[in-house]
């Protein structure tokens, strides 16, 4: 039922805990998840950088269960995060799982994709995807192992896409149809949305941040254009990347929105007054400081992107 939440993790405690897979092992405890809306399920990663005592559980997390099939959006920053999310779909549907989307490159939402693979879905993802992901495989792996620690990165591996999304694509499930569209470069150059039209819901990966400080790594100028064109999509609750579960579309975008906005026109300010990048970094965005958890970690990382873009306007 909608708005229902699943305390799977109680199961656990019971003696209900799930097996990830036919593999021996552990019991899994499964990932807590709230339903949104009906078959629709969302759990909420922490606030948090990668670190071994979340095992990369830092980003949302969602399933869709159709009549004849399940769809997974995104999978978690690690094995273990995937397997627990596995887990909470066993929980609530012995449905076949046949679709892992995932909106985009960054660990956080992909590093879990390997917990699906005895169950040979397609691995979906924006046409980019692919490559992007060649590009940074090592570094990726080679950097999340280090935050994780060698317990909590155990088992992750890199599962590329097996299906590429270049405009858009229909997904069905048996009674419900996803929506994926392949977006222009914004948060990155190979963001996907997911609408599920059923319900009402969209899926925006990292497009949208609440309360999590958005983090830049494709362009500030396509990310506010494509604000612009999301906000008009006929939606009726939206998933973020980070942040609450579930919220009221479109009005979440706005503090995003404001955000980008300000560091836009202020490392525009400072490339028209001569002010090196080095500066830009520590003073573009501060008022932005106490509306955003995280701030300190990604804002001079995101003027650091937006002024090597904007210096070139």
């Amino acid at each position: 039922m909608s708005g229902t939440l699943h305390w799977l993790a109680l199961a656990a405690s019971a003696g209900f805990a799930v097996r990830a897979g036919a593999q021996d092992g552990p019991p899994v405890v499964p990932l807590e998840v709230t339903e949104i809306a009906s078959g629709v399920f969302v759990h909420q990663g922490a606030y948090a950088l990668f670190a071994p005592s979340n095992r990369g559980d830092v980003a949302n997390l969602s399933f869709v269960v159709g009549r004849d099939a399940v769809a997974v959006i995104d999978t978690g920053g690690s094995f273990a995060v995937g397997q627990a999310l596995r887990a909470a779909i066993r929980a609530v549907t012995d449905k076949p799982i046949r679709h892992v989307i995932n909106t985009h490159m960054h660990p956080d939402h992909l590093f879990g994709n390997a917990a699906f693979a005895e169950d040979r879905p397609d691995f979906i993802g924006h046409h980019k995807l692919a490559q992007a992901l060649a590009a940074r495989a090592d570094r990726y792996l080679a950097v999340n192992a280090q935050l994780l620690g060698s317990e909590a990165f155990a088992g992750t591996r890199l599962i590329a896409p097996t299906r590429a999304v270049h405009d858009r694509a229909v997904i069905d499930l048996g009674g419900r149809e996803l929506i994926l569209e392949a977006q222009p470069t914004a948060h990155t150059d190979n963001d996907l949305t997911v609408h599920d039209t059923a319900t009402g819901t969209l899926f925006l990966g990292d497009l949208l941040f609440m309360r999590h400080i958005p983090a830049l790594d494709g362009s500030i100028r396509g990310w506010l254009a494509l604000i612009d064109r999301l906000e008009r999509v006929d939606a009726k609750r939206v998933v973020p990347g980070h942040g609450p579960p579930i919220a009221a579309w479109p009005e979440p975008m706005q503090p995003q929105k404001r955000y980008l906005e300000t560091i836009s026109a202020e490392v525009r300010r400072m490339i028209k007054e001569g002010r090196s990048i080095a500066e830009a970094a520590t003073t573009v965005g501060l008022s932005e400081k106490d509306a955003w958890l995280l701030f300190d970690a990604f804002n001079a990382r995101n003027v650091t992107a937006a002024f090597a873009e904007l210096e070139w306007e």
